[in-house]
Formats: C-alpha cells, sequence, structure tokens
C-alpha cells in the first residue's frame, strides 16, 4: 500500500507542487531557512501546535481529516 503525505497548507492530499517549500517573502525563491521572514524586536517568539502525529499514525495512509482552517 503506497504512503500518502498529507498536504500542509491546504485540506488535501500532497500533490507535489512545491508551494511548500516558497519563501514567504519571496515566492519565486526555495526557503533555504535565512528566518528573515519571523525576525523581529519582540522578547519572545511562540508556535501553534494543533495536532502531534506519532511515528505509527505517519504510517497510516492518508485520510481526509477535518482541519481548522483559518
Amino acid at each position: 500500500m503506497a504512503l500518502h503525505k498529507e498536504c500542509v497548507l491546504y485540506d488535501r492530499e500532497c500533490i507535489g507542487c512545491g508551494e511548500c517549500d516558497r519563501c514567504d517573502l519571496d515566492p519565486d525563491k526555495i526557503c533555504d531557512n535565512c528566518m528573515k521572514c519571523i525576525q523581529s524586536d519582540a522578547d519572545f517568539r511562540s508556535v501553534a501546535i494543533d495536532r502531534i502525529m506519532l511515528e505509527a499514525e505517519a504510517e497510516k495512509p492518508f485520510t481526509n481529516r477535518k482541519r481548522n482552517n483559518r
């Protein structure tokens, strides 16, 4: 059985478009983790975690899970 990846940007199966690899500041550039998009003068930064996927779950085939689209 083939393993299907879930798209990290849209509620669908990954189609290999590469949009998730693009720079947020310059869409013509592939992200090189320069961190310019998150630089600020704030005292702290945070990341919202909406789900934790265990290894056993990652091995299961893609299922269309409802996601919180904001």
